[in-house]
């Protein structure tokens, strides 16, 4: 067997720390999963405990109840304590980067594995991720807190980025930039003057504050409103059905780094 590509991550995990991604690959996803003949989604590095893959399982399965679910870890002793969690539909395997399926998955999601990657070998992974992708497939990769109360992350296509998405629980938000410290590695050391993404948090937050009257109406009103006014200068990719979740989504060549 040939040695997994990749280093083993810390593997930190607690239940319900997805959710935010689970639920807007559900609904942004689903379609292209319920076109696919055999969808299959892999949780790749899901950590020390199987939750994620469980709970990926579970919420992919209201989009499609056809939906198969493989965890993959780099780490042989994970893959052992995940065992006894396999069900119908749920496997784990022995796996890095190169994705060791006999198909190619409708769906991989790397959540907060390439954070403790140098920013350099972001675009090498993307490629050999999105290569394995099977026709209209996804990857989306990108990190959230310990108890997922802040995500943001890229969704890619065969072809490269697409998107970048932000989401938070919008009572735990003081400002929008609050989530610039959960961008994914390919963005977070690019959150400096000059850069695109500097500026779109920059932007993100004079609309939050130029929102504030609708704070008496609740938090998730007042985010509305300033994605709304966001809209105006940035090519966000999502609407208020969106919006209402604590999300907010912006073209990738918008906030692509200079250097790229």
């Amino acid at each position: 067997m040939n040695r997994p590509v990749g280093t083993a991550t810390r593997g930190t995990t607690n239940p319900n720390r997805l959710r935010r991604m689970d639920r807007w690959i559900a609904a942004t996803h689903g379609p292209a999963m319920r076109r696919s003949e055999t969808p299959v989604a892999v949780d790749l590095g899901y950590g020390a405990a199987p939750w994620t893959a469980v709970e990926l399982l579970q919420r992919l399965r209201t989009a499609d109840p056809r939906c198969e679910v493989v965890g993959i870890e780099i780490d042989p002793a994970r893959v052992a304590a995940a065992k006894p969690y396999e069900r119908e539909g749920l496997s784990f395997r022995h796996g890095g980067f190169e994705v060791p399926l006999p198909a190619r998955p409708t769906l991989i999601r790397a959540a907060n594995v390439l954070r403790q990657y140098d920013e350099g070998e972001v675009a090498a992974v993307w490629a050999r991720l999105c290569a394995r992708l099977a026709p209209g497939g996804l990857l989306v990769e990108g990190t959230c807190d310990e108890i997922g109360r802040r995500h943001a992350w890229v969704a890619l296509g065969p072809q490269g980025p697409r998107t970048v998405t932000f989401a938070t629980r919008l009572g735990s938000l003081e400002r929008p930039s609050d989530l610039a410290e959960r961008l994914p590695k390919a963005l977070i050391h690019r959150n400096v003057p000059g850069e695109p993404v500097h500026a779109f948090l920059r932007d993100f937050d004079r609309a939050w504050a130029a929102a504030a009257p609708y704070a008496s109406l609740g938090a998730r009103q007042r985010w509305i409103k300033a994605a709304g006014d966001l809209a105006g200068d940035w090519p966000l990719a999502d609407d208020r059905r969106r919006w209402r979740q604590g999300e907010v989504t912006v073209n990738w060549a918008a906030l692509a780094p200079n250097s790229v």
